[in-house]
């Protein structure tokens, strides 16, 4: 047959990948299978300016429906694949047909984690990763409402600044003793709680859900301590998980994520994947990662597009990283895992500062709340793993591009 790139998944690792593959000169046919409703879209203002009325759902769109039309891009959504057959080199859909080709890519993304606990099943319980999850939580989230959510980390805050600002009462039950604990140091953790109970919401912390109570609608969180949290709605964000099915079922490698080499190639050297369903090496870390970010998903796409269009490119990005929250943005360059010092730049009640992450004194990863300059220059001292003075990094008259040591 002639050229067939197949594309299983429709986000905006895919919106990313067709445009790039037509930018690499990829002459050949294009079919892009997604199970949502939708064109290709971007999904963090889902939980930001989405959410808040603020932004209209064709902005959202990656690219409009006529760029796949001049592109000639096959694009069926609404589409579910059900198996892929390596041999053959076809996929399945839940329609029964079979689809040939021979470049196959994975740009599955990810699911959210769900509860199950009791209760978990009443209607006013929602999740958020989608457009209908946005409309769901905004046709139950009347004016006023009494929001309940479920985790402080990225998703639960965005939600719970936003509909502070849109006027309800926000109670935040987290199991950790401080907000964002997987991904901030306490110092930051300590300023994102401060501006929350500022702005008027309930955080309790160190507390766990035990169950759900309501009468067919959910009423109230009942929490690990006993007490009994009343509300009108309430909002689960507790992670995500890769959607890796279909490659284990089709033999892939598969290990918390969907195994690939610094090209993007799967263990079947024509499959590849790209975006959150992921893990693929980092020679800047010297480990293998799955990140749950646009920029991964994004620079994947650009990196597959490459290869698949016969070039010869790796991807070996420093990872990134941001949360809107009120009138702050919380910007992240690289991972601050495994560090064993770090440093404040700045004073966190003048509300524009940064923590830089140190590892055998070198750069690791920083964290700049409304800090751009920080934030873009701390790069390439982390891609270089750069030794840098902690005094120098306290001295906020010098720049980070100032502290290069080598």
């Amino acid at each position: 047959m002639n050229k067939q790139t197949v594309i299983i998944g429709a986000g905006h690792a895919a919106g990313q990948l067709v445009t790039s593959l037509r930018q690499k000169g990829y002459d050949g046919s294009i079919v892009l299978l997604g199970d949502e409703p939708y064109l290709p879209y971007q999904r963090p203002p889902l939980s930001k300016k989405f959410l808040a009325g603020e932004l209209p759902a064709e902005r959202l769109f990656v690219k409009p429906a006529a760029f796949y039309d001049d592109q000639q891009i096959d694009v069926r959504l609404g589409t579910r694949v059900t198996a892929v057959d390596r041999n053959a080199h076809t996929v399945e859909t839940d329609t029964g047909e079979s689809i040939e080709y021979t470049t196959l890519v994975f740009a599955t993304g990810a699911q959210v984690n769900r509860l199950s606990c009791p209760g978990s099943e009443l209607a006013g319980i929602h999740y958020l990763r989608s457009i209908e999850d946005v409309d769901n939580i905004r046709e139950d989230a009347h004016d006023g409402a009494r929001v309940v959510i479920i985790g402080a980390g990225y998703i639960g805050l965005e939600v719970a600044a936003v509909m502070r600002e849109m006027g309800s009462d926000v109670v935040v039950l987290e199991t950790a003793d401080r907000v964002m604990s997987r991904v901030v140091s306490p110092p930051v953790s300590a300023f994102f709680e401060r501006v929350h109970r500022e702005h008027g919401v309930d955080l309790k912390l160190s507390t766990g859900l035990q169950s759900f109570e309501g009468d067919q609608r959910f009423e109230a969180a009942v929490t690990t301590n006993g007490d009994r949290v009343e509300g009108d709605i309430a909002i689960v964000g507790i992670g995500i998980s890769p959607n890796t099915e279909l490659a284990r079922a089709a033999g892939l490698d598969v290990d918390n994520g969907i195994v690939v080499d610094s090209h993007c190639r799967t263990s079947d050297p024509g499959i590849f994947a790209i975006g959150d369903c992921t893990r693929h090496p980092n020679a800047i870390y010297q480990r293998s990662l799955r990140l749950e970010s646009v920029q991964n998903a994004l620079e994947q796409a650009k990196t597959a597009a490459a290869n698949i269009a016969g070039g010869d490119e790796e991807y070996d990005d420093v990872p990134w990283f941001w949360s809107d929250q009120y009138n702050l943005k919380l910007q992240i360059a690289g991972l601050s895992e495994g560090f064993d010092d770090y440093v404040l730049r700045g004073d966190p009640d003048g509300g524009s500062f940064s923590c830089a992450y140190l590892r055998d004194g070198k750069l690791i990863a920083i964290d700049s709340i409304n800090s751009p300059r920080d934030f873009m220059m701390s790069k390439p001292l982390i891609k270089d793993a750069c030794r840098i003075d902690p005094a120098m990094l306290k001295d906020t008259s010098l720049t980070m591009r100032d502290m290069r040591q080598g």
